[in-house]
């Protein structure tokens, strides 16, 4: 065995705990952020709050499953939200469950019409900067990804 291959297999280690810690940062950031009422849900919701208040925004997360790929105004939504948060400093991520953040959220009522969780945006609470530790640990991740020119990085939510 090389080096390389043996460096090659500590990298794909390290990305998978990575991977599993920035998805357990993310949904302890999401039950947070709900209880706070620091959550805005929704494309259009989210749109109107990052044009009134964009210094407010300090995540946002991209919600999309595979028969959402092929939705073309999702995806230029998708493609402006990611280029405003770029411009503002905002991190972002995809996320590619949707039915799990439903779940996390409690937006699982069959009941009316379905919830647009494809953007989701945490804001801070007040004018005091907002100290999470969920919010940092993503933040980290965030800008280790833009190291790798990974801009927007995926994240899977944890079982």
């Amino acid at each position: 065995m090389t080096l390389e291959e043996i460096h090659g297999q500590d990298t794909v280690v390290e990305s998978a705990d990575r991977m599993h810690s920035a998805g357990k940062a993310l949904h302890e950031l999401l039950v947070s952020a709900q209880r706070q009422e620091c959550l805005t849900v929704g494309v259009y919701e989210s749109a109107k709050v990052m044009n009134v208040d964009p210094d407010n925004v300090t995540f946002c997360i991209l919600a999309a499953d595979e028969f959402d790929e092929g939705d073309i105004a999702l995806q230029i939504h998708f493609t402006l939200i990611q280029a405003f948060c770029c411009e503002n400093d905002i991190n972002i991520v995809r996320l590619n469950d949707t039915e799990k953040l439903a779940q996390i959220l409690g937006y699982t009522d069959n009941s009316g019409e379905p919830k647009d969780l494809h953007c989701i945006l945490i804001t801070n609470p007040n004018e005091d900067a907002w100290k999470d530790p969920a919010l940092e640990k993503l933040g980290l991740f965030c800008e280790e990804s833009r190291n790798v020119n990974d801009w927007v990085p995926s994240i899977t939510l944890p079982e």
